[in-house]
């Protein structure tokens, strides 16, 4: 009996020697799992990093051993020995962190510190925290970004750029461009689905050695969400006091292998600030990952969008200081129904050796009788002309990209191509627009009468590598190349006589992209980078072509220089990101607005973008983070001629040199789950033409934004300019008339949520 009480107890101390601890790490925030997590016995010295799925097993514990689970980005965690049953491990965001995992810089995952690019993230608990209605109210908070509001998410942007409505910046879903390069990106943010975003990643320069042409002052990706662990839903409604009415739902859970998530939101507005002013918008977007086992992954995602406005447009200085917002246009619109789909499979060949092969597909319609193509009678001012217009495209890509790792000195190598197909339609017909005494244009009537309408097979066609490898400890060399080709093949269904006259034609345009970085890393939260980088733009469809009788518009090219570094202050309380940079663009393609209202496409000879950006963040105290982001930029021409006039050495209109964004956000301890913060928006004067005739003053905004999270529920009050000022979101000028585009009076947001987390 002694021997075999002795022998039972040895048994039971071997099996407890020898216990497994079992668990899976996830993101606090998201719900989804975390694979790359390092998971240590803090005295054994063992450890291990997460799989595909999240997972860890760790062998030989103790009861009395905690282990240490941490992760770049993320706050380190220390817990107890578990050995009952599989655990979940939350990590939580470090939103002090220098370093963060981003995927843009590299079409792969890589540390923020080994990125020699500025390049900026907006967290999951950022948005949850702003409420957005818009993504300006996100993207502002990017330093070196300026989003406008055009209402009704319609929008241009800023970035290294002046205020314009050209394709400069690629807009991308999960490394993947939204509408299809060539076809008029630049209002391709309607289409995005905010509900169901993880977080967004800007770039800002030059990132065409990856990307390719348009990602010329920057890129902008929105990351999707994936599915969750455990099972998550979400509902939330709000209104404002301005007739808006938004309900967001979303849903989340992991079953065995397959992840599935679905969210989006319908919003509403009636009766705002401006007549003639409505929307209404569906975004849906589904998705589904399969771990068909630890080596492979399959991802399948849709996005649906139903979209439609009435198109608001500038008044004229009586009208605006006046605060009289009449809306001249009573029947301009824009609708747009688009359909995309990614399915993307992942495998990992060994821990050096990894493939990404994406297939992809679009459909997008956007109708309109937009306001911006009314051309005044100059002799009679009782009349205009305009036109009604449909741009349509199907897409059918693929993308191959293979990521190879090598064992001397941290090096990879990470090479694809790509292929875009995207057969595109435009049409339009000829309107004739009544106008009354005071201006307001008050209807239209269709003639029988074509400007428009052409089929074109556009192909975009590109390789790409990219090469990194540690010269020295701590110093990072990156090299990048890519080649691009896009195809037009014009078939024009008018004659020579019509408005849109070109003849039948084949146009190709070509080029070579490269970039090389350097990054060094000193420690201790500080390091620096420097790179050059080429942009490559050519003209889009629409430019090319329509309204013209030859083509004639040249591509444009930008050669970047810029440098900038990071570091940490106050024990790591805080920490800065600055950078300078010098952008030379050679036929950069200009928006002109002409004498009688409409716009025109010209290249200019030589232009010059220069400027510093930072990013302060800091947190004196644990309830208490101060946010200023900003810059100082200059955009002049250098060799420009007009019409016999020269505007050599002008500023570039609509380039306010200093634009910052500020905000203070307090979450006190003794109440968890409140928060209140406030935020500024700086925006300098700028010329409004660039003749350089006349200053447009800027303006200040006030924002503030207050919530409350008990348990499942939350409720949140957001007022955005609370000073109610009278500020133009644009500004332009011609001979004949100055133009503003009004922004939002004082608007007050209020809306509820309920989140239910299930368990697996």
């Amino acid at each position: 009996m002694k021997y075999l009480i002795l022998i039972i107890t040895g048994v039971l101390f071997f099996v407890q020697s020898h216990a497994q601890m079992q668990g899976r790490v996830i993101d606090a925030q998201t719900g989804e799992v975390l694979p790359g997590v390092t998971v240590q016995l803090m005295h054994a010295g063992k450890g291990c990093l997460t799989d595909a799925a999240g997972r860890f097993t760790l062998q030989g514990n103790k009861a009395e051993d905690s282990i240490k689970v941490s992760f770049v980005g993320y706050q380190p965690q220390k817990l107890a020995v578990k050995t009952q049953a599989p655990f979940i491990v939350s990590l939580t965001p470090d939103v002090a962190s220098l370093n963060e995992i981003i995927v843009t810089t590299s079409r792969d995952k890589q540390s923020r510190t080994d990125a020699p690019v500025a390049i900026s993230t907006i967290s999951t608990q950022e948005m949850r925290d702003a409420k957005a209605t818009s993504l300006e109210q996100l993207l502002n908070k990017v330093s070196g970004v300026y989003m406008v509001d055009l209402g009704n998410e319609q929008h241009t942007m800023a970035i290294r750029q002046p205020i314009g409505y050209k394709s400069l910046f690629l807009y991308l879903e999960d490394g993947i461009p939204i509408r299809t390069i060539g076809d008029f990106n630049h209002n391709a943010l309607i289409e995005i689905n905010m509900a169901a975003l993880r977080n967004i990643e800007v770039v800002r320069g030059p990132a065409s050695s990856l990307y390719g042409s348009e990602a010329v002052g920057g890129a902008v990706n929105f990351i999707t969400a994936a599915p969750s662990l455990k099972p998550t839903a979400r509902i939330q409604a709000e209104i404002s006091d301005r007739g808006y009415k938004r309900t967001d739902f979303s849903a989340s859970s992991t079953f065995n292998k397959v992840g599935l998530s679905f969210g989006g939101y319908y919003a509403d507005q009636r009766n705002g600030y401006m007549d003639h002013s409505d929307f209404h918008k569906l975004a849906f977007t589904l998705r589904a990952d399969y771990q068909i086992n630890e080596r492979t992954k399959w991802i399948n995602s849709a996005t649906l969008t139903d979209y439609y406005t009435d198109q608001v447009g500038g008044l004229d200085s009586a009208h605006f200081y006046g605060k009289d917002y009449r809306n001249f246009q009573t029947f301009s619109y824009r609708k747009v129904n688009a359909f995309r789909y990614r399915s993307t499979l992942e495998h990992s060949w060994s821990s050096t050796d990894r493939t990404t092969v994406t297939a992809f597909f679009r459909n997008n319609s956007i109708g309109q009788n937009p306001f911006y193509a009314i051309k005044n009678n100059l002799q009679n001012p009782l009349k205009a002309s305009g036109e009604i217009n449909d741009d349509s495209f199907n897409s059918y890509g693929l993308i191959i990209q293979h990521k190879k790792q090598f064992p001397w000195r941290h090096a990879s190598l990470i090479a694809g191509v790509s292929a875009d197909y995207s057969p595109a339609a435009y049409y339009s017909e000829f309107i004739d627009i009544t106008r009354d005494a005071a201006g307001y244009y008050t209807g239209y009537t269709k003639k029988d009468s074509l400007l428009t309408d052409y089929n074109v097979g556009l192909l975009n066609t590109a390789a790409y590598a990219q090469f990194d490898m540690e010269l020295l400890r701590g110093m990072k060399l990156v090299a990048a190349l890519r080649y691009d080709r896009m195809d037009y093949d014009f078939d024009n269904h008018l004659t020579p006589s019509a408005f849109t006259g070109a003849p039948d034609d084949r146009n190709n345009f070509n080029a070579l992209t490269p970039k090389v970085g350097l990054t060094y890393d000193f420690g201790m939260n500080r390091g620096m980078y420097a790179n050059y980088s080429v942009g490559f733009a050519p003209p889009n469809i629409s430019e090319l072509y329509r309204g013209v009788k030859v083509p004639v518009l040249e591509p444009a090219t930008y050669r970047n220089y810029e440098a900038g570094g990071w570091f940490g202050f106050a024990n790591d309380k805080g920490y800065v990101d600055i950078g300078i940079y010098d952008m030379q663009g050679t036929n950069e393609i200009i928006s002109v607005k002409l004498d009688d209202g409409s716009y025109e496409n010209r290249n200019t000879g030589r232009t010059t973008h220069r400027g510093i950006e930072w990013n302060v963040r800091y947190s004196p105290i644990r309830s208490i983070w101060i946010r200023c982001s900003g810059q100082y930029a200059e955009h002049f021409f250098n060799q420009y001629v007009e019409k016999g006039v020269s505007y050599n050495d002008n500023q570039m209109g609509g380039a306010p040199k200093v634009i910052t964004n500020t905000e203070i956000t307090w979450k006190p301890a003794f109440l968890r789950g409140f928060r209140l913060a406030g935020e500024w928006q700086h925006v300098s004067r700028y010329y409004m033409d660039p003749q350089n005739t006349q200053y447009y003053g800027g303006y200040d905004l006030l924002n503030f934004r207050t919530g409350y999270s008990w348990r499942k529920f939350e409720c949140w009050l957001n007022c955005r300019n609370a000073a109610d000022a009278i500020y133009a979101t644009t500004a332009e000028k011609t001979t004949y008339s100055t133009t503003y585009r009004p922004g939002p009076k004082r608007t007050f947001n209020i809306g509820v949520a309920y989140t239910f987390n299930g368990k697996n």
